[in-house]
């Protein structure tokens, strides 16, 4: 018995030597852009699972499930090779319906769409569905997302969901660094980005122009992609009391 014991201690110390980590454990795993979500980086989501046929669940919370963007979702996904599925939080109470947590933990990836990002945060509290997404964050499942969607798994960031004009919103936290989507795209995101960090409001953080986006694994930033060379991410942070925003280059990826 104690033989056998050894040989599988050896076995498991053999395959952290060859892959560097723990290949027991799931990696996690958040895909992020800065606003656009089309069909480039559905696809690269889709790849992440390392499935041929994944199930990949779109979350239109931000918007409040929105017809016409529930529509484009399964427009979009017609002719991929994936499942596409959607978790509506607008719902009426049915006995045969399936509980967020049975939704989320069956997907391969989920995707967050945008819009309100303070609004989503209040309902998936309120639904629980922040708790489940952690659980499906610690599971391996692919999380993704723009704009508000990719807001919402940083500690925060400044959000257009409150009257006359951006403001503080705290967020998911999965990953430990503040956020700004939208980057060049609208004039003001940036300055404020950068006073919010100046004066300690929000730690350093990745900023992601409209069309590029950055991938996390187990809370690090591995990669930088875009869809072009117009669009850029960013690491910005404090240094010497000024601020530092480093280009971060990026592969581009095929559309």
């Amino acid at each position: 018995m104690k033989l056998k014991q050894l040989l599988l201690l050896v076995a498991f110390l053999f395959s952290i030597s060859i892959y560097g980590q723990d290949t027991t454990k799931n990696n996690k795993t958040i895909f992020v852009t800065g606003g656009s979500f089309g069909k480039p980086y559905i696809l690269y989501v889709a790849s992440l699972t390392n499935k041929p046929n994944p199930k990949i669940c779109f979350v239109p919370t931000a918007s409040a499930d929105n017809a016409n963007g529930i529509a484009n979702w399964y427009a979009i996904c017609e002719d991929l090779p994936l499942k596409p599925y959607v978790l509506r939080t607008f719902i009426n109470s049915n006995p045969g319906q399936k509980t967020f947590e049975e939704i989320i933990l069956n997907m391969d990836a989920i995707i967050v769409g945008g819009g309100s990002t303070l609004n989503m945060m209040a309902i998936w509290k309120a639904q629980g569905i922040d708790t489940v997404l952690r659980k499906a964050y610690n599971k391996g499942i692919i999380l993704a997302g723009g704009s508000a969607g990719s807001l919402c798994w940083f500690i925060g960031g400044s959000t257009d969901s409150r009257p006359k004009e951006l403001s503080l919103v705290e967020c998911l936290g999965f990953l430990n660094y503040s956020h700004s989507p939208h980057y060049h795209a609208e004039p003001a995101r940036r300055p404020l980005y950068h006073n919010y960090i100046l004066n300690g409001t929000l730690k350093a953080g990745y900023a992601c122009d409209d069309r590029a986006g950055l991938l996390f694994i187990n809370g690090t930033m591995r990669k930088s992609v875009s869809l072009d060379t117009a669009n850029n991410n960013y690491f910005v942070s404090r240094v010497e009391g000024k601020i530092k925003e480093e280009l971060l280059p990026a592969e581009i990826i095929k559309q």
